[in-house]
């Protein structure tokens, strides 16, 4: 190896192993889990928490997480349990096993169907979609039932890549999002 030769190789090595790094770093980024947050902050252009409006049968109802998307309003029922769930669309209770313990829940489906039904009421030329989401450390071994989504489920379906045509469609809601706002009874608009 001659003088000249050392420090190619030398230089060579370094650039191979900042390579390595950089994708090593990309790769983790890219395959960590999403948080709540992280997703919310991503697929909402506006958020209310805690929102109370008028029930279709003259009650009212309480909706935990509203989000003004590019693709309508979502309502999200947040199920923070871990283990294994067994539920269906059909099923009137769905239930969750783990290591520590076993336990039910109602099917939080029709509650969801009833926030859809109340927000179209109000909103009527919006989309409006609802998902109950289960957080991390939640598995469904028996299939997934209709209108459950995980973090990425819901990051894929309603975030919006192309952020110019999400703002044009943004625009397009902002009105009903404020209709909205306006005949909430309370909660956090």
């Amino acid at each position: 190896m001659t003088s000249e030769t050392g420090p190619m190789v030398l230089a060579v090595f370094v650039l191979v192993l900042v390579i390595a790094v950089a994708l090593y770093w990309m790769k983790k980024r890219h395959n960590r889990e999403l948080t709540l947050r992280e997703v919310i902050d991503d697929i909402a252009y506006e958020r209310a928490q805690g929102m109370v409006i008028p029930n279709i049968d003259d009650g009212e109802i309480q909706i935990d997480q509203l989000l003004l998307t590019a693709h309508g309003l979502l309502i999200i029922d947040i199920k923070e349990v871990q283990g294994t769930v067994f539920g269906s669309d059909k099923m009137q209770d769905w239930t969750v096993i783990n290591q520590d313990r076993r336990f039910t829940f109602s099917n939080p489906q029709p509650a969801l169907y009833d926030r859809i039904a109340a927000v179209r009421h109000i909103v009527r030329q919006v989309p409006v979609a609802g998902r109950v989401l289960f957080l991390d450390g939640a598995e469904f071994t028996k299939g997934t039932p209709k209108m459950v989504a995980s973090l990425e489920d819901l990051h894929a379906e309603f975030g919006e890549a192309d952020k110019a045509t999400a703002k044009f469609k943004i625009d397009a809601f902002r009105q009903h999002w404020e209709t909205l706002q306006s005949r909430a009874v309370s909660g956090n608009k």
